[in-house]
């Protein structure tokens, strides 16, 4: 469930498709996101899933699974 919505808000903003989406994924190798795409995603899965990401965490969150893992582990 949490992998799934991550996989449709990384697509939105990131243009890219949601079947090209793996836990291994690097957010930003992968997909190309850079500094401000990270803001915009990090503050959409706040709102998503009604948590708070600090932002020295942020950092550890380069791939789709650490991400999936966080969210699970904080909500």
């Amino acid at each position: 469930m949490v992998f799934e919505k991550i996989k449709m808000i990384l697509a939105d903003q990131l243009d890219v498709e949601e079947d090209d989406i793996t836990l291994e994924t690097d957010i930003q190798d992968d997909l190309g996101a850079d500094s401000l795409d990270v803001v915009d995603m990090v503050m959409s899965i706040e709102d998503e899933f009604e948590i708070e990401v600090p932002d020295e965490d942020i950092e550890n969150l380069r791939t789709v699974g650490a991400l999936v893992n966080f969210i699970e582990s904080h909500s």
